[in-house]
């Protein structure tokens, strides 16, 4: 069975950094883009970063642009999500979740979490002003 299991998530001041891991099993791994995602309270679930299989490339949201860094680890079938500069509105449960790089690219938009293949069951983020 294809899973993903998230960690790295806590609570931090403003400022701070946290470095996400999300490790898969049960599918090959370079079969599939792969895309970080997040709900914050009272929200709708947003994309925030994506890496296409290989390290071929990435994309990233606007709210993630230039403090958030994907990238992944192929020998460890794991895809990390570093954030730096967090503010008190990255306060979220961040979710990993792949679909096959057939049908999804990870170019010019994260994905639709809902359209993906599988999925996490992700971790919290509490950033504090």
């Amino acid at each position: 069975e294809a899973q993903f299991v998230e960690s790295g998530g806590g609570s931090v001041q403003a400022g701070g950094s946290l470095l996400l891991s999300c490790v898969g099993s049960g599918f090959i791994f370079d079969d599939y883009n792969i895309g970080w995602f997040r709900q914050a309270p009272g929200k709708e679930r947003e994309g925030v970063a994506c890496i296409r299989s290989r390290n071929e490339g990435t994309y990233y949201a606007d709210s993630a642009k230039g403090r958030f860094t994907i990238s992944s680890d192929t020998a460890k079938n794991t895809v990390y999500l570093q954030m730096n500069s967090l503010k008190p509105e990255d306060t979220a449960v961040y979710y990993c979740a792949a679909r096959s790089r057939a049908f999804f690219y990870c170019g010019g938009s994260p994905g639709d979490y809902y359209g993906m293949d599988f999925r996490g069951k992700g971790t919290l983020v509490t950033v504090s002003a």
